[in-house]
Order: structure tokens, then sequence, then C-alpha cells
């Protein structure tokens, strides 16, 4: 099998470590701008398997040069570059997926499911943690129950050694972040579709020591496309993002005050956009943890053989300090891997573009989970 990932950041690292150890992957393309990034990654991968490319991703002819005798391709590049990348795919045969976070570009993704269908390939869009394995974590557990009343989806990454004045660090793109902060989230609520407020209802959660009490408040993107698939399945859905007390008031106070708006103001003298500038002191003040903990609930309640019943899928991940990969590299980009595999090896189940609840084996997935050394605990 031939790989191409695409970008060489964090996630494309835990993406091209975990393709490395696959037997039936002879060759891993990965192409990305920063030519220092490529040759960081060569050095510390150090597999005879991995081929770097220094590329624009926006330069589609270049990409579809690369794209055209692999496989399946990987994106890990930010979420507005994935609908051009989709089209590439089509064009060139290509099976691909995506870290995906942002249900307009999906939506648009879900469009081109006839042209992918065409073209005899799959394409998974939000294949990383939430959205992600998430969605089929949910999906097996929907096939547990005769009737599922409620899904609720909760995840967070977390740094392992909290400190002011956040109790936060980056473990992924600032961008990223906002966006979930910002956008409205998608939910179920007495089995129809609402558009509700991000950063509120917020309420508590417990993880066994030495996390005790944390808070879980709405964010968008990490349910993707769960809210339409199980429309008119289940009375109630929703997701939330866990962080240590606290943090929800002290985001939502930065945004009242309008330091994620994308309009530029006058600064004396300068212009000033305020979310871009927030990114920065973002990326400055908190940096990237690299002693990050992922922690994860799914929770499923309904009913088998006529009797109340709770499914639920639990993990506490933590950095590997052995490869330097963190935990949320791990949790986003081994996943993302798994499903890239999956469609090299011909296992989904279904050609076009379609949510990975749809057309992915849980079993399979679940399995490939664990041959990592993942600790995923189902009750």
């Amino acid at each position: 099998m031939r790989v191409l990932v695409l970008g060489a950041g964090m996630m494309a690292r835990a993406v091209a470590y975990d393709l490395a150890r696959a037997d039936d992957v002879g060759e891993i393309r990965v192409a990305d701008i920063d030519r220092k990034r490529l040759r960081g990654l060569k050095q510390w991968l150090g597999s005879p398997k991995l081929a770097t490319f220094r590329a624009d991703v926006t330069d589609h002819r270049t990409i579809a040069q690369l794209m055209r005798p692999c496989d399946v391709a990987v994106s890990c590049v930010p979420y507005f570059l994935n609908l051009r990348l989709t089209k590439v795919a089509i064009a060139t045969r290509t099976g691909f997926c995506d870290l995906g976070g942002n249900n307009d570009v999906v939506k648009k993704q879900l469009a081109m499911n006839a042209r992918a269908k065409t073209a005899g390939i799959t394409v998974v869009p939000d294949c990383g943690l939430a959205p992600g394995m998430v969605s089929i974590l949910v999906a097996d557990g929907f096939s547990r129950l005769d009737r599922t009343d409620e899904i609720h989806i909760r995840v967070g990454g977390l740094p392992g050694n909290p400190k002011p004045p956040l109790n936060y660090r980056l473990v992924f793109s600032a961008h990223g972040l906002l966006n979930e902060y910002s956008e409205k989230c998608l939910v179920l609520r007495n089995g129809r579709l609402r558009r509700v407020e991000p950063l509120a209802d917020v309420e508590e959660i417990r993880f066994p020591r030495p996390f005790g009490r944390l808070e879980a408040f709405n964010t968008s993107g990490g349910s993707s496309t769960l809210p339409y698939t199980f429309r008119g399945k289940v009375k109630t859905l929703d997701y939330k993002t866990i962080r240590y007390p606290g943090h929800c008031d002290q985001f939502k106070l930065l945004f009242d005050l309008g330091l994620c708006g994308q309009k530029s103001l006058d600064v004396d003298g300068c212009q000033v956009v305020p979310r871009s500038l927030l990114v920065r002191l973002l990326e400055q003040k908190l940096g990237f943890g690299k002693d990050d903990v992922v922690l994860l609930r799914v929770e499923l309640k309904g009913t088998r053989n006529q009797k109340r019943e709770a499914v639920r899928y639990q993990l506490v991940d933590y950095a590997d300090k052995g490869t330097g990969l963190t935990a949320m590299m791990r949790m986003t980009g081994f996943p993302a891997a798994i499903v890239g595999l999956m469609l090299g090896r011909g296992q989904a189940k279904g050609k076009g573009v379609l949510p990975g609840e749809r057309v992915l084996p849980t079993g399979i997935f679940i399995a490939e989970l664990k041959k990592r050394g993942i600790k995923l605990r189902v009750t």
C-alpha cells in the first residue's frame, strides 16, 4: 500500500508513525511546504518507507501528481483545505480521509458523494478523535442496544500539570480551538436538530483520580454528522468538551470582550484583527503541551431485552515520552491512520463520500485501537 500524508505537523507525525508500523504499507509520502518540518520528521521517524516532498497543498497540480499513484491520502492540514483536496482525490481516484473539524466543510464534501461513487473511491471526512473516533464508538454502542434514547459524548485534551492563567495548554492549533469555541453546536433535543450556543450548558463531570471534578460545556464540530445520522432514531445527542473547572467562564469573558472578532480594528493607526491577536497570544502564553492527557467518555442509554441499559466507552490516554507523541497526537493521528489503512485494505462498507459511523466496521476499528495499546474500557 502507498499512502500520502498531507502536512508534516504534530498530527501528521502520529499518522506517519503509525503507518510505518503497518506491514502492508510499502511507502509513506509526506508533503508539506516547510522543509524544516520535513527534515525533522525524516530524522525522527527514521523509516525507509518514508519519502518527503516539499509541496504547497494549494498547488493542486503538484498534489494530484503525488496523490495519483497512492491507494489512499490522509489530510492533516487545516480543515478549510479539505474540500479542495477531496476534489483532487476524486479526480485521481484515491481513497481519502481527513481530520476535519468544521461542519460546513463536511457538508460540502458530502455533497460530492455521487462523484466519489462514480470514481469508485471512499472518502471519509472527520477521522481524528472528535470528530472521528467518537462517531465510530457511538455507532458501535447503538448496535448493542435494541433502542437508544440518549447519546452523550464528552472529550477533552488537558495538561497533565495545569497552571494559571487558564489551566490549559494548546494540544492542537489555536485556530482550531477558537473555531470549536465560537461556532454554533449541533445537537438533538427531543429528537429534533437544534443549534445551541458554544461555551454554554456547563456541567460537572468526574473522572478517576487524579482528575476528580471537571467541567464539560458545548463546543462545535465534535459530533460531526452524528446528529443527522441519528435524527429520528434517538431523542438526545450532545457533545461537550472537558476542561478543568473555571475554564469555560474564563474563555467566555475573552469572547464577550470581542477578542474572537474577525473584523479589523484601528488601534493607534494600525489595523488589528482581534482573533489573530488572540491566536498569537494563546500560542505565546500557553504554548503547546507535551505532558498532556486525553479524556474520553461516550455513553448511550436505552433498552436491551426490554430492560434499561447503558453502554459506556471510556479512556484516559497520556503522552508517550518514549516516542515523543503527545496524547492528543496519539488519539487524533492513530484513528486517522487506522481509517486510512481500512480504506486502503478495502474494508469500508461503501463507495462515495460517507460519514465514518455509516461506512466503517466498528469491530475492526476498535480491534485496531487495542493493537496500539489504547486502553478503551467498554462497560
